[in-house]
């Protein structure tokens, strides 16, 4: 099992290709709010075609913990920005980027 140190480099290495300056405090709180989920393969993962998802992720403990408050458009330009052929949304970059609109 991959620690929480890893699963860091990992989205790091993702969301370097994203953004050019990444604030790796606002990831790793991002990744200690989503806890033991970055562990599971399928929670770890966003589905951005599905809708009923994306509605789960507008009530989310997480985006309250953040303070921020997006909309469903926000959330599909995130799906956007991330790539329709990007098979691994990861959820914790996926919250990064919500968190930075």
């Amino acid at each position: 099992m991959a620690t929480k140190q890893q699963k860091m480099e990992i989205y790091l290495e993702e969301l370097k290709k994203l953004v050019k300056e990444p604030d790796e405090q606002l990831l790793e709180k991002i990744v200690d709010a989503l806890g033991p989920s970055i562990f599971n393969e399928d929670s770890e993962t966003v589905a951005c075609s599905d809708e009923t998802e994306l509605e789960r992720i507008l009530s989310s403990s997480v985006i309250q913990n953040l303070g921020i408050n997006p909309s469903l458009e926000d959330l599909h330009k995130v799906c956007e920005q991330m790539g329709s052929s990007n098979r691994n949304k990861y959820r914790a970059i996926f919250y990064y980027l919500l968190a930075q609109q």
